[in-house]
């Protein structure tokens, strides 16, 4: 499955940056195939390992917030591997096209 998902803190201000960090970094610690952008962080394995991630990532902002918002959208699709890579490349292909 690949998990698209966005952990913001409530409650501490206009710069967030840093607290977002504290999420990313859990991720990039999991091992797991991932790809953060400007507005939500993708990562791709086995259902149970994914969404400890997220819990974790989500523990890790909460430990400094009193707030925290979960945006979370999911691909489920059973027997897929490198998803991240090959649906972009797939939309290029067309492009290219």
């Amino acid at each position: 499955m690949i998990v698209a998902f966005s952990v913001t803190p409530l409650g501490v201000g206009e710069d967030v940056g840093e607290y977002v960090a504290d999420a990313v970094r859990v991720v990039r610690e999991s091992g797991l195939p991932h790809r953060t952008d400007a507005m939500f962080t993708s990562i791709e394995g086995e259902w149970d390992e994914v969404m400890d991630v997220v819990r974790r990532a989500v523990a890790a902002v909460e430990a400094r917030s009193p707030r925290v918002s979960l945006v979370l959208k999911a691909d489920i699709r059973p027997g897929v591997t490198d998803g991240l890579t090959s649906k972009v490349e797939t939309v290029e292909r067309y492009l290219a096209g």
